[in-house]
Formats: structure tokens, C-alpha cells, sequence
């Protein structure tokens, strides 16, 4: 095993245990809820093939799935994340910034990293929620609660990147 196949083993677990021990239990204000797992699907190597990148996101939703008992969403809005997140990357980087194989995260400017955060976080939450009340008269509840539990998921996220970051440079 490489550092890095450790280094991605030991976030996939982190993440899992951190969600669903920790966070799964706290709602802010009665229903807003943070979903920082959703950070492994950001943070993942582009260079690695995509095939091998969309199960192991699929996993981690699974993972969440089954420790939170809630039958598969959160394996398909973090799968369905998981494939937007290439043409994303694409139309928030610049073509000249098109070396994805050195992408890093923590190198972007913050602008691009939040852009790029924010979108992808809505993509899941959206997605997430639409398949929880998969009702068209629940329209203005999965739109409220994607935007708040959004806002607050980007929030946190934003958070554990600039931390890891300062620790990484010292």
C-alpha cells in the first residue's frame, strides 16, 4: 500500500465514524444537520481512474446508509456527486488550468475551492433531499432544507480545508 492509498483508507474511515457517531446526531435549529463526508468526495486524487473514484464514493454512501438506516440515499446523492464532480471542476477551472493531475484543493485560490465546495455540496444535498420526500408537493421543504443544510455543510467543509491546509505548510 502506498502513503496515499493509507492516507485515503484512513479519511474514508474517519469520515464514516465522524458522520455517523458525531454529526448524525446534531441538528442545529431542529433539522439542519451537517454532512462533512461529503469532503472525501472533494478531496479525492484526479489522477486516480474514474471507474475506481465512483465506487469509492458509492461506498462511502453506502457506508453512511447503513450505519444511519436510511436505504441508499445518501448512496446516491454522494455517487451522483461523485460523477458531476469532474465537468465541475472543469467549468470552475480555467481551460489553461486544465493539468488536472496536479490538482490540489488546498493550492486553488479560495474563490475557485468555495465555487467549487458550493456546488457540488448543492448537487448532493438537492439530490439527497428530493430522494427523502420524492414528492413534488415537498418542493419548498427540500429546497429549504437543501439550502440550509447546504449552507451550513460548505461552512464546515470550507472549515476542515483551511485547517488541514495550515497543517500541512508547517
Amino acid at each position: 500500500m502506498t502513503r496515499e492509498t493509507l492516507i485515503l483508507a484512513f479519511r474514508f474511515v474517519f469520515l464514516v465514524l465522524l458522520q455517523t457517531l458525531l454529526l448524525n446526531n446534531i441538528y442545529f435549529f431542529g433539522y439542519i444537520n451537517p454532512n462533512l463526508y461529503i469532503l472525501f468526495v472533494f478531496l479525492y486524487p484526479i489522477k486516480t481512474k474514474r471507474s475506481l473514484f465512483l465506487v469509492v464514493s458509492f461506498l462511502l454512501g453506502l457506508s453512511i446508509d447503513l450505519f444511519s438506516n436510511t436505504g441508499g440515499l445518501n448512496a446516491a446523492a454522494t455517487l451522483l456527486s461523485a460523477y458531476v464532480r469532474f465537468p465541475i471542476l472543469k467549468l470552475i477551472l480555467n481551460s489553461k488550468d486544465t493539468d488536472f493531475k496536479f490538482f490540489n484543493l488546498n493550492q486553488e485560490p479560495f474563490l475557485k475551492v468555495i465555487s467549487y465546495v458550493a456546488i457540488l455540496t448543492f448537487i448532493h444535498h438537492l439530490s439527497l433531499f428530493s430522494l427523502e420526500y420524492f414528492n413534488i408537493k415537498e418542493i419548498r421543504t427540500i429546497f429549504h432544507k437543501t439550502t440550509t443544510n447546504s449552507i451550513f455543510t460548505i461552512l464546515l467543509i470550507i472549515i476542515s480545508i483551511y485547517l488541514t491546509k495550515k497543517k500541512s505548510n508547517n
